[in-house]
């Protein structure tokens, strides 16, 4: 007698995958490979042409997956990108993620119809399947290089935004060239524009409506990052039910969350990053899983041409182009030529041609596929040496997150926790000598595993988390940020007035 279900299998050897994957995963800082790539490598050993252990064939159930884990991915994206961050490298983002795309695109498929003949429509595919730089390994180089503020913006924004282009620009060339095709320059304009606006529209819609319901007060502290995942699928999915971008939408309602819920944007964002950086491991190992890396020895020259086509011509002359009316130095325009990595969203695309029946869609699959583990392997390990080399290493990480709220139930006062590190101003200095401002308390500061109750000679370390009171009346977090670094001058403390003798007789 067994009780054994089909999923049992699949339960077994996908937890086995999962753990080896994050295990692997975790050397890639030793290893200076990014984490993308290992887990690509996963995925391959697995496979159907490794040692066999998972057999995956059916590439529409690859790809229904890979936009899920896209979708948390953005909406992590949006939900860690800071509004100051938008307001900064908002336009030259968004020219990137426009015009940079068509022009990648482009460039791209006319250095491979150039060098090989394909015919235009496989050359133009492939051009616009690789054009999107890939929000999943953008964000974690983000994080990791020392790049600078703006820089870092620059390229969050461009790639939280460029997918719903590459997208406009694969499908309609699918459209255009299948038999019986009648989409012309009108209909690409038309459904590029219902994509992007409407995927807008209904990503802030979406947001602000979020915004009342997460301020609700629910059972547990536990459920609001569920319903911030319940509200990410609802925007995606109500934007393609009225065929605008469930990408961009996403993207853009993860943004109006971090904005404008402060209370719970520190559980969300602590789940969403752990969900994400799930479902980016995931994401590779499956996308490993579907290739045949035996597949690739055939392709292995024209993919490496593309590459080249790629990173060296299109990409620098399409950055170059989209930021002319920008001032930028060469150096940054050179990193942000160089740090347009591909990963897991040309790979999605490249699945689009193999499903809708494009003669030689699965070429085109094993191609960008080759390109992506090249590209990723030469430019995700030069990135910081090609940082430093250019003097753009940045100091530390005074532009990342300094303050968050922490949740309490109390609509005049706001719990807020600080993390000290060593470049900001209040680093070494005694409460004394550097007063919050008026409607700021430091309530206790943990320190090495102790809560210590501070004083005003109680000297701040690098290390020290401050948990601090705030009165909403008179400050919020960006003073809380100012004050720590140093950005302004600190309120003095108030003396209360002493009254006179003659008052107290009265």
């Amino acid at each position: 007698m067994m009780a054994e279900l089909p999923v049992d299998n699949i339960i077994l050897v996908g937890a086995a995958l999962l753990i080896i994957g994050i295990l692997v995963v975790g050397f890639s800082e030793r290893l200076r490979v990014p984490a993308a790539l290992l887990a690509l490598g996963v995925g391959m050993v697995a496979g159907s042409d490794g040692l066999g252990l998972v057999d995956l064939a059916d590439t529409a159930m690859v790809r229904d997956l890979s936009v899920l884990a896209l979708v948390v991915i953005l909406f992590e994206g949006g939900l860690t990108t800071k509004p100051s961050a938008l307001r900064e490298a908002g336009p030259p983002g968004l020219l990137l993620s426009s015009g940079g795309v068509l022009g990648t695109a482009l460039l791209t498929g006319v250095g491979v119809e150039l060098v090989f003949s394909l015919g235009w429509r496989t050359s133009l595919l492939l051009g616009a399947v690789v054009s999107s730089t890939d929000a999943a390994v953008v964000f974690d180089l983000v994080r990791r290089a020392p790049l600078p503020r703006r820089l870092a913006s620059i390229l969050e924004v461009e790639s939280g935004a460029n997918d719903p282009f590459a997208i406009v620009l694969t499908v309609a060339l699918i459209a255009t060239f299948e038999p019986g095709g009648t989409a012309d320059i009108s209909d690409w304009i038309l459904f590029g524009a219902w994509q992007l606006v409407g995927g807008l529209l209904v990503g802030i819609a979406i947001g602000f409506i979020s915004r009342w319901i997460l301020n609700l007060r629910l059972r547990s502290e536990g459920l609001y990052p569920l319903v911030a995942a319940g509200l990410a699928g609802l925007s995606y999915g109500i934007a393609t039910t009225v065929e605008a971008s469930g990408f961009l939408a996403v993207y853009v309602c993860g943004l109006v969350i971090g904005a404008t819920v402060p209370r719970r944007r520190r559980s969300i964002r602590s789940f969403h990053s752990s969900l994400s950086n799930g479902a980016n491991l995931a994401l590779f190992l499956l996308l490993g899983l579907l290739v045949f890396p035996s597949d690739l020895v055939d392709v292995a020259l024209p993919a490496l041409v593309v590459t080249a086509t790629l990173v060296l011509v299109a990409r620098p002359v399409a950055v170059l182009l989209s930021l002319v009316p920008f001032r930028l130095g060469w150096g940054e325009r050179l990193v942000l030529s160089w740090t347009g990595l591909r990963g897991a969203v040309p790979i999605v695309l490249a699945t689009f041609p193999a499903t809708a029946g494009v003669e030689g869609g699965q070429v085109i699959f094993n191609v960008v596929f080759f390109v992506v583990l090249t590209s990723t392997l030469l430019q995700g390990t030069t990135i910081v040496p090609l940082v430093r080399r250019v003097g753009l290493e940045a100091p530390g990480p005074a532009w990342q997150s300094v303050a968050e709220a922490l949740p309490l139930d109390v609509p005049e006062i706001d719990l807020a926790e600080l993390v000290v590190s060593p470049d900001l101003a209040i680093a070494h200095t005694s409460l004394a000598d550097h007063p919050p401002r008026a409607g700021v308390l430091v309530i206790a500061i943990l320190r090495g595993g102790e809560a210590i109750l501070p004083t005003g000679s109680t000297v701040i370390l690098p290390g020290d988390i401050l948990v601090l009171s705030l009165d909403e009346s008179l400050v919020s977090l960006t003073d809380v940020t100012a004050w720590a670094r140093g950005e302004v001058k600190s309120d003095p403390p108030e003396t209360p007035e002493i009254p006179a003798e003659e008052d107290l007789d009265d």
